[in-house]
């Protein structure tokens, strides 16, 4: 099967989206690029993701045509492509409906950085002015919002998070999620205090060196 890792890669994403909370229904969606050629895996559009399969995932070329699976790709399928036209760094894009993160879409607000895990997403995370879903408007208006940052919101819709590749483009959305709630939920209690430029630079200086060093031999 072509791209059978990315489209099972996929797959699991999705229902990890829907078991945290991230998406409902068959809101949102998921692609990763293969960076050797190009190639797209995206989610079907409106398919139940606990039925999902990977056979169903479409696997395109980098001009969104079709090269395998039976089913259409999402709607949102201009938005993928815009993306990964203007950010050669991108290996997957994650797009979710969350509901803090969405609440603050609603509000036309950024999410502010209250929270250093926010660095994620490279900072306050912005919001793309509104236009129709699965449109060539909205496609641009989130390229141009996201510039060289890892997350966007779309005014009145949801989230784009973006990554080198599913892993990281998913904890960028789960990173934003859990700050807008964290924003949201001190708002109701006082004025939150916020990170400034200094202090989120030094985050992500540090997280630069987290985790365990590559080749870690793991039997030791």
């Amino acid at each position: 099967m072509l791209l059978a890792d990315q489209r099972s890669a996929v797959v699991a994403a999705c229902r990890d989206l829907l078991a945290a909370g991230l998406v409902r229904g068959t809101s949102g969606n998921v692609s990763v690029r293969e960076q050797a050629t190009g190639t797209i895996a995206i989610t079907p559009t409106g398919v139940p993701y606990p039925g999902m399969r990977a056979s169903d995932v479409a696997a395109l070329a980098p001009d969104g045509s079709q090269l395998a699976g039976a089913l259409k790709p999402t709607s949102e399928l201009a938005l993928h492509l815009a993306v990964y036209r203007d950010r050669p760094d991108v290996g997957a894009v994650v797009h979710t409906h969350s509901v803090f993160a969405t609440t603050f879409a609603v509000l036309g607000e950024q999410i502010p950085p209250v929270h250093y895990l926010i660095v994620r997403a490279g900072g306050a995370v912005p919001v793309a002015p509104y236009a129709r879903y699965g449109t060539a408007e909205l496609a641009e208006s989130c390229v141009r919002t996201l510039g060289r940052g890892f997350a966007v919101l779309l005014a009145n819709h949801g989230v784009v998070a973006v990554g080198a590749d599913l892993a990281a483009a998913m904890a960028v959305a789960e990173a934003v999620e859990y700050t807008a709630e964290l924003a949201w939920r001190a708002r109701q209690a006082g004025v939150p205090q916020l990170l400034d430029a200094d202090q989120l630079a030094a985050v992500a200086e540090a997280f630069a060196g987290y985790g365990q060093p590559s080749g870690r031999d793991e039997s030791k």
